[in-house]
């Protein structure tokens, strides 16, 4: 399912990041919407977001938190 948004801001979602990140702008921020999951820069909120299955997202989690990732 995996697509591509040309303008985050254009979604009519709540953007959520992480509280780890705090207010310096240096995150990736999530929202969701019919039961899609989105992605964007926080630095860039009218930038292009990515568009991911909760399935696709769940996968790329467990990978990351595996280590599987860890060489990049």
């Amino acid at each position: 399912m995996s697509k591509y948004i040309n303008d985050a801001s254009t979604l009519p979602v709540t953007w959520t990041k992480a509280n780890a990140s705090g207010n310096d702008s240096n995150c990736v921020e999530l929202g969701s919407l019919d039961g899609a999951v989105f992605l964007r820069d926080s630095k860039n909120p009218t930038g292009p977001a990515l568009c991911f299955t909760p399935a696709e997202l769940t996968a790329f989690l467990h990978g990351a938190k595996a280590g599987e990732f860890d060489n990049i």
